[in-house]
């Protein structure tokens, strides 16, 4: 069994996809940031960063219960231990790792900033809405370019990377993005979105 601590934020999210895709028994313990949550004693211990998601695998290596925090970690982590969503070895594998790491530190923080400065900023802040929605922009400009040439991000094969990018493109809305200016994201966006296990892991927590 598996406690996946979330909430209902994109890279909570990308976790719980990626548990309904597996197959894995999982428990959710919702921490709700908004009430500071993130910052309870408990939750240090497993998270120190006082950041979602986080999840503590009671079967883990050895047999002995393993926490995490880090999405990109705990995609990794769930994808290695069940064989399936990140190739083994070879060119796949780093193709997968290299559209991961895209989205951690680049489709994940720009888009974030966006979701700030577009939609909850106390007061508008010109400068930082057109800085950070030209690279929104220029970073589905990218996306975009990669899904004219394959059918999935990392290449041919759906993976982890799928699914770290797919809930940060769900709210393309939030940042001002019509998916009709980029076609082959909005190809692979829809296709997604029909996976029964897409859906049920974007319905967590509830």
């Amino acid at each position: 069994m598996i406690d996946l601590y979330t909430w209902g934020t994109p890279n909570g999210k990308k976790v719980s996809i990626a548990l309904e895709e597996l197959g894995l028994a999982y428990r959710v313990i919702p921490v709700d940031i908004h009430s500071n949550q993130q910052f309870a004693p408990d939750f240090l211990k497993i998270s120190p960063n006082n950041k979602i998601p986080a999840i503590v695998d009671h079967d883990g290596p050895g047999g002995a219960p393993l926490a995490l925090f880090e999405s990109g970690a705990i995609l990794t982590y769930l994808a290695e231990k069940c064989g399936q969503l990140l190739a083994a070895a070879g060119a796949e594998r780093y193709q997968t790792l290299q559209w991961l790491m895209f989205q951690m530190g680049g489709f994940g923080p720009m888009l974030g900033q966006a979701h700030h400065f577009l939609r909850y900023a106390p007061e508008p802040v010109p400068y930082a809405q057109k800085r950070y929605h030209d690279e929104t922009l220029r970073l589905y400009g990218v996306l975009d370019r990669q899904l004219a040439a394959h059918r999935y991000v990392a290449g041919e094969h759906y993976s982890i990377a799928d699914i770290a990018i797919y809930p940060w493109a769900a709210r393309h809305e939030w940042h001002h993005v019509d998916l009709a200016d980029f076609p082959h994201v909005a190809r692979w966006y829809a296709e997604l979105g029909a996976r029964p296990a897409v859906q049920r892991g974007m319905a967590v927590p509830g």
